[in-house]
């Protein structure tokens, strides 16, 4: 027996040995980066991961200046090169060694079709009829010039870098057209992060870019069928040939395709899985034939992407299923295939670099001087014509594949291909500096919604009123009843979670169409009465949704930054069912769609809000959970009797510590939290922020279309202005109030009893002398005591006195309004809903949030929601409640220090003991910044 097992044991340790040395694996002592023809995926896998990680690098070190991300590929494929760490003992031989270089080159080439695919995919057609004039006189002008510039220095390149046996006329026509193409899809992508597709100068150049590409693309597929041709009889059936599968594509394959897609559901629910199979038989189909018939297989895979259809926003899903591998592995392989070819080593006398400046030098004029001056022809300004000439002067991977052909076609040398390289790298990246420099926001003439074009306000035209984008200037906005109440609101819609509390929030926007003012109303000089003789109509609210969409490193983001605004605006879901919403509850909506970077996103809201005129900002967050033992579960049911507001124990999931497992939800509130603080900073109008609560998992809002507010009033300029919107708001019949002064007092002996006071009261008689005195009103007096200062404590005696005596102020104009300033019956209706309490305790958050929680269990009973509106108290604010809220949260539990700094101390204390009520946190527009 014993014999036997080891017999086994034998066998086994045999059979082992002999798998793992045909594996050749690290057990045996093999070195994993030998290449094997047998087995190349190996060595591939080091090679990829290599050029992932140092152009992912550069691009995060070139993203911080604005570079597009071309740049890190270019440059990575030349430090992996010959000319840096090629120059490394071994690296070359271990990591890119010769024999593995066409495995690598056919992976990049089918990536490379893939590319031109979705390059073909971006081109709109409608892009070109749009301003089809100007944008083909530059066009023209831009390729024209560049070609002749090109063939004139091919003469001197030639004779001086070039062998013998390469025919002139085939390296003058590729050095003409490496002159005069343009990077349409660089482009498109400087456009968008610039914020220039909505100017005239983005809308024309985009439309001269398509054409350029088209023109480029096609010179491009003739000098290759002249290089491949044998005669020139042969290069004429080339050329026929071309023509003829072009036309054949994009006529009766691009109707069978349309077709196809309708058919298949794939324009209204994206591309189906038999419609995805077609388009990437065809594209590869498309490219083989070019391919064989003597015409680089990328022109056939361009022409694939141009006859996909662009209904219902199918090249934008198409792209978005690509665009990911393309971007990550296929083109990066390909910069280093051409980074491997490049070689600035080469330039190593005065005479090279000398041809390099030159090569640099008439690049850049060709391009700039006939784009610039065409543009000034056509009646642009001078300085949008330098724009223009700049933005056409983009090269980028476009010339790089251009090069990659010459090069493999035997056209260019590795030295003039090292040049090329340098020219099209040193252009790319000259192009955003040069345009941030030229055309600065302030210069910029945007076209609006209505296709008129809107010149900002200069030294030229200081009399020219601004323009919104509903076409209103500055004095044809609505006058209000009272300069308190807003009437102009701008929505953000940003991600789907946050649309139920953006819908929630504007619909206590409605506010009653009040034609029949009480006439005896009109005799009073009161800011709460009218003025003028006769009703007057309140204004109608206007709501203005602004959906943004992140900006990101994807191509399809480009294509949505480019795609005709109608198109986007139509088709995007969150402004598609806010409009319904505001169809349903009689709010007009107006929508607007904007797509920037994630650091531009809080300039972009207050710029939009301002150009439309807008008197509040409506932002949406969800604050991060709190990490406490206990929660409060929110339930109802049809048993009145039942407790409203329960203790329910978490249950703790021992992984969460080990894994983080709510780490990603505290991340992208906190991410949030800094747009949110960018838009409080930068905003000159009033921003309201609406903290979403009560969406958690198995809790629910209490039922019922009805409002209660509940206001916290400290004191200060966010405060009172807190109080002013919910007198607005409570115009509404639906939606009523309960507003507490809070006083904090250092012990209880000098009376910490709520008490109501005589509120509502037409003929109580008495008043503030201090308002009569100085007839003020709050509104006025709350602007001129808004003042920079954003910290805790730095507010001076004087300016705290003077925002004491506003607070006093708009206090008594609201819960005692006296008989001689008799309000409006507007306002008489809002203050019949509200209730005026006032406290005076030492622990101020702690009193509120005890009677926040039990008027809303109350409230429960009653079928009304719950609403806590605060001051962000970030100006002047009376105190600072940091002890007290640190104790609040070592009884409840804890938040990120990002909910503290957004919203203030007073919401903190509401997100921190879990009302599970919504919270409105509200800051005064700040008119000295």
């Amino acid at each position: 027996m014993p014999q036997f097992s080891d017999i086994i044991v034998d066998i086994g340790r045999s059979v082992l040995r002999k798998r793992v040395a045909e594996q050749g694996g690290l057990l045996s002592g093999t070195d994993p980066t030998v290449f094997n023809t047998a087995d190349p995926l190996r060595i591939w896998i080091i090679q990829v991961g290599i050029i992932i990680l140092t152009t992912q690098l550069l691009s995060l070190v070139l993203g911080k200046i604005r570079q597009p991300k071309v740049i890190a590929e270019v440059l990575g494929g030349i430090l992996l090169g010959p000319t840096a760490f090629g120059r490394i003992p071994g690296f070359s031989k271990h990591i890119f060694p010769t024999d593995s270089v066409p495995y690598l080159s056919l992976v990049a080439n089918i990536g490379l079709c893939l590319f031109l695919f979705l390059v073909g995919l971006e081109i709109e057609a409608s892009m070109i009829k749009k301003n089809a004039r100007l944008s083909a006189t530059i066009a023209l002008a831009g390729m024209c010039l560049p070609f002749g510039l090109g063939a004139a220095l091919s003469v001197p390149l030639y004779h001086r870098f070039i062998d013998s046996s390469v025919q002139f006329t085939h390296f003058m026509l590729f050095t003409g057209v490496a002159y005069s193409i343009t990077a349409f899809p660089v482009l498109c992508r400087i456009l968008t992060e610039l914020k220039l597709l909505e100017t005239t100068v983005g809308i024309v150049v985009l439309s001269a870019g398509v054409g350029n590409d088209i023109v480029g693309w096609t010179l491009l597929a003739l000098s290759v069928a002249l290089v491949n041709a044998g005669s020139g009889l042969t290069a004429l059936w080339i050329l026929m040939t071309c023509v003829g599968w072009t036309l054949f594509l994009l006529f009766p394959v691009k109707s069978l395709l349309s077709w196809l897609a309708r058919r298949t559901g794939s324009i209204e629910n994206g591309p189906s899985m038999f419609f995805m199979t077609v388009t990437m038989l065809l594209l590869f189909g498309s490219a083989f034939f070019t391919d064989v018939i003597g015409v680089h297989a990328i022109f056939g895979a361009f022409l694939a992407g141009l006859i996909v259809p662009r209904e219902g926003g199918l090249a934008i899903v198409l792209t978005e299923k690509l665009e990911d591998l393309v971007s990550i592995i296929f083109l990066p392989l390909y910069f280093t295939i051409s980074g491997l070819s490049t070689d600035l080593g080469l330039l190593n006398n005065g005479i090279t670099w000398g041809y390099t400046v030159a090569i640099c030098a008439l690049a850049y004029t060709g391009k700039f001087g006939g784009c610039t001056l065409a543009a000034r022809f056509a009646g642009f300004s001078w300085r949008e014509a330098s724009t223009v000439g700049s933005l056409m002067s983009c090269k980028g991977l476009v010339e790089l594949i251009v090069l990659n052909v010459g090069l493999s076609a035997g056209i260019l040398s590795k030295r003039v291909f090292s040049m090329f390289v340098l020219e099209a790298l040193l252009l790319t990246f000259m192009t955003t500096p040069a345009v941030t420099v030229l055309y600065p926001p302030e210069r910029r003439v945007r076209i609006s919604a209505t296709g008129q074009s809107i010149r900002p306000s200069s030294t030229e035209d200081p009399g020219a009123a601004k323009k919104s984008e509903s076409g209103l200037s500055q004095k044809e906005q609505p006058e209000l009843v009272d300069d308190a109440w807003r009437s102009r609101f701008t929505v953000i819609l940003d991600k789907i979670e946050h649309l139920p509390g953006m819908m929630a929030i504007t619909q206590l926007l409605q506010a009653p169409s009040l034609y029949n003012e009480d006439p005896g109303d009109a005799q009073s000089t009161s800011a709460l009465s009218d003025s003028s003789p006769g009703p007057k109509k309140l204004p109608e609210v206007a709501v203005d949704a602004l959906r943004l969409i992140e900006l990101s490193d994807r191509t399809s983001a480009v294509m949505k930054g480019s795609a005709p605004a109608e198109t986007m605006i139509q088709a995007d879901p969150l402004l598609g069912v806010f409009r319904m919403f505001g169809e349903l509850n009689d709010l007009p909506v107006t929508s607007s769609l904007s797509i920037v970077n994630y650091d531009s996103m809080a300039t972009n809201v207050v710029e939009h809000a301002e150009d439309n005129f807008s008197q509040l900002i409506l932002l949406p967050w969800l604050p991060p959970i709190p990490t406490s033992e206990l929660a409060m579960h929110v339930s109802y049911s049809g048993d009145t009797s039942s407790p409203a507001v329960t203790p329910r124990p978490m249950v703790m999931n021992p992984f969460d510590a080990l894994f983080r497992s709510t780490q990603t939800e505290k991340s992208a509130s906190a991410t949030h939290s800094h747009f949110i603080r960018g838009v409080f900073a930068q905003s000159k109008m009033d921003v309201a922020l609406f903290v979403d609560q009560g969406h958690a998992p198995g809790e629910r809002r209490n039922a019922g279309s009805k409002h209660h507010l509940f206001l916290p009033f400290f004191g200060g300029p966010d405060d009172r202005l807190a109080l002013e919107l919910i007198v607005q708001l409570c115009a509404n019949p639906k939606i009523s109030a309960t507003v507490v002064r809070v006083k904090k007092i250092d012990s209880l002996s000098g009376g910490g009893v709520e008490k109501p006071l005589a509120a509502h009261l037409d003929n109580s008689g008495d008043t503030s002398a201090n308002m009569r005195e100085n007839n003020l009103t709050v509104h006025s007096f709350t602007h001129a005591t808004m003042f920079a200062d954003t910290v805790y404590g730095h507010a001076t005696t004087q300016m705290k006195l003077q925002s004491e005596t506003a607070d006093n102020i708009i206090w008594s104009r609201y819960s005692r309004p006296s008989y001689s300033e008799k309000p409006r019956a507007t306002v008489r209706s809002a203050l019949s809903r509200m209730q005026f309490l006032e406290t005076a305790t030492p622990t101020p958050l702690h009193s509120i949030t005890q009677q926040a929680a039990e008027k809303f269990q109350s409230l429960v009973q009653q079928h009304t929601r719950m609403l806590v509106v605060t001051g962000r108290s970030r100006r002047l604010a009376v105190e600072s409640h940091h002890h007290e809220l640190k104790g609040l949260m070592e009884e409840h539990g804890n938040v990120g220090p990002e909910v503290r700094k957004t919203i203030g101390d007073v919401a903190t204390s509401f997100v921190v003991t879990r009302s599970y009520a919504g919270i409105v946190v509200v800051q005064a527009a700040n008119v000295s910044s």
